[in-house]
C-alpha cells in the first residue's frame, strides 16, 4: 500500500490548481512517482474526472516513442479533454526539449502541470529559460524514520529499529527486504543505476572509475569539513604523490553528485553577521544507506550518521538549513522557516561531562535569543542554561517538536 506522505503533500497541495509548473525532484526510487499517485488520488477525490487527467511515466516502455517535445505535444493534444486538464509527466528528462511542450501547454489551454525528474540541473536550467517565475520546485527525499515505520506497518511488515535506519536509510524498497546483505546489494545497485542513468549518460567526458572513487570518498566523509582542494590532495597522496584527478574535474564531479541527488550542500551562516557564506559548504548524503555501502561496514561513524539523519529530517519538514558559524567555531545547524529560526547541536550520547560541556558550550558565543537545542540519544533530560535537550527518537517520531522564533 502507498504511504500518504503528508510532509510532501502539505507543501504541494496549495498549488494543485495554480498556474505554475510543479517540479518534483529527488533521487531515483525516493518516491516521486508515488507522490504523483497520491496527488492524482486526491484530485479524483475532489471530483476531477479520469478524462481530465493525463499521466505519462517516461520510464515505461510503452511511452518509449515519445522522445521529443513535438511527439509529446501531439500525444497530449490528441487525448486532452475540454475542461481543465491535469498533466503529469514522470521522469521527463527522457524527452528532448521537453520545456517547449510544457510552455506550449501552459499558454494554449487551461491546465495544471506536474513534472518529476532525477536531475535538478537539467530541470531547472532547461525549463526556467522559458518559464521564469512560473515554476516551483519540491524536493522529495527518501522516507524519514517515522515514515519508514508507518510504511512498514501499513504493509504488515515488522518495524525497524533506529540503528537499522541510521545505517541503511529510508529508500522505500530497501525497507521491504529485511536482510542486510540483500539491502546492501540493493543500495549498491541503486548507486550504480544513478551513476549510469543520471550522470554518465549525460556526460561522456566523465572518467567513470575516478568519478566513482571520488563519489564514494565524499559520501563516506559526508558532514565532515572538507573542500575540493582537500579531496585533490588526499587523492594525490593516495596516488603516490602524482595527480590522480584535476581539481576542475573534482569540482565538476561534486556538481554532478549534487544535481543527481547523491549529496546536498549545506552552506554556512554567519550568526553574528546574519549572512549566508557561499564558499566551502559541508556536503551531506541524501540518504545514509548510500554512505554505509561506501564504508563496507568499516569507518562507520555513528555520530556523523546521526547528524545526517537530523539534517534530512529538518529538510523533510521544510526547514531551510545552514551550518552555524560563530567566532569560536560552529553550531551544527541553523534551522529556519518563515523568518524564524533555532540553533541545533547533534550528539550521539553525552555520557561524559566533557561531551556535555562541549555540546552545550557551542552556543556560548551566540547572543541571538532564538531557541537552542541539543539533540542526542540520551533519554535523561539534560536541559540547562535555557538550552533544551531533546531525545532523538522522540524528535523523529514527532513526540516533541522544535520551537522557532
Amino acid at each position: 500500500m502507498i504511504l500518504k506522505r503528508e510532509n510532501c503533500l502539505s507543501r504541494i497541495r496549495p498549488f494543485y490548481n495554480a498556474d505554475v509548473v510543479k517540479i518534483l525532484t529527488g533521487s531515483r526510487r525516493a518516491g516521486k512517482s508515488k507522490v504523483i499517485e497520491l496527488i492524482i488520488h486526491e484530485l479524483k477525490e475532489s471530483g476531477i474526472k479520469d478524462k481530465d487527467i493525463i499521466y505519462i511515466n517516461f520510464e515505461d516502455l510503452k511511452y518509449d516513442e515519445i522522445d521529443d517535445y513535438k511527439k509529446l505535444n501531439d500525444y497530449v493534444l490528441k487525448r486532452k479533454g475540454n475542461g481543465k486538464q491535469y498533466l503529469f509527466f514522470d521522469e521527463i528528462q527522457h524527452v528532448a526539449s521537453f520545456e517547449k511542450a510544457i510552455n506550449s501547454f501552459r499558454v494554449s489551454f487551461d491546465c495544471s502541470i506536474f513534472i518529476t525528474g532525477s536531475n535538478s540541473k537539467m530541470l531547472s536550467t532547461e525549463i526556467s529559460t522559458l518559464l521564469t517565475g512560473r515554476i516551483i520546485e519540491f524536493n522529495i527525499y527518501p522516507f524519514t524514520f517515522s515514515e519508514s515505520n508507518e510504511y512498514l506497518k501499513l504493509n504488515h511488515l515488522s518495524e525497524i529499529d533506529f540503528n537499522n535506519y541510521l545505517r541503511l536509510g529510508g529508500y522505500p524498497l530497501r525497507l521491504e527486504i529485511n536482510n542486510e546483505k540483500a539491502e546492501r546489494d540493493y543500495l549498491n545497485e541503486l548507486f550504480e543505476n544513478i551513476c549510469q542513468k543520471d550522470i554518465f549518460v549525460r556526460d561522456s567526458e566523465i572518467e567513470k572509475n575516478k568519478f566513482v572513487k571520488i563519489a564514494k570518498y565524499v559520501l563516506l566523509n559526508a558532514g565532515c569539513d572538507f573542500n575540493p582542494e582537500r579531496i585533490y590532495n588526499y587523492l594525490k597522496t593516495d596516488n603516490g604523490g602524482k595527480e590522480y584527478c584535476a581539481l576542475s574535474s573534482i569540482y565538476n564531479y561534486l556538481e554532478k553528485m549534487e544535481m543527481s541527488f547523491l549529496i546536498k550542500p549545506i552552506y554556512r551562516y554567519n550568526i553574528a553577521g546574519k549572512a549566508v557564506l557561499k564558499s566551502n559548504p559541508k556536503y551531506y548524503a541524501i540518504d545514509n544507506g548510500m554512505r554505509y555501502i561506501c564504508s563496507n561496514g568499516n569507518n562507520y561513524d555513528r555520530g556523523k550518521f546521526l547528524e545526517n539523519v537530523i539534517l534530512l529530517e529538518l529538510l523533510s519538514r521544510d526547514y531551510e538549513v545552514f551550518v552555524g558559524k560563530t567566532y569560536k567555531g560552529e553550531v551544527d545547524f541553523v534551522a529556519s522557516k518563515d523568518g524564524k529560526k533555532c540553533f541545533i547541536q547533534v550528539a550521539l550520547t553525552m555520557e561524559q561531562q566533557e561531551t556535555i560541556d562541549r555540546e552545550f558550550g557551542a552556543f556560548s558565543p551566540i547572543k541571538d535569543g532564538s531557541p537552542k537545542y541539543v539533540i542526542s540519544l540520551d533519554q535523561i533530560d539534560m536541559s540547562r542554561d535555557g538550552i533544551t535537550h531533546i531525545n532523538v527518537i522522540d524528535f523523529l517520531l514527532k513526540k516533541v517538536d522544535l520551537y522557532i522564533s
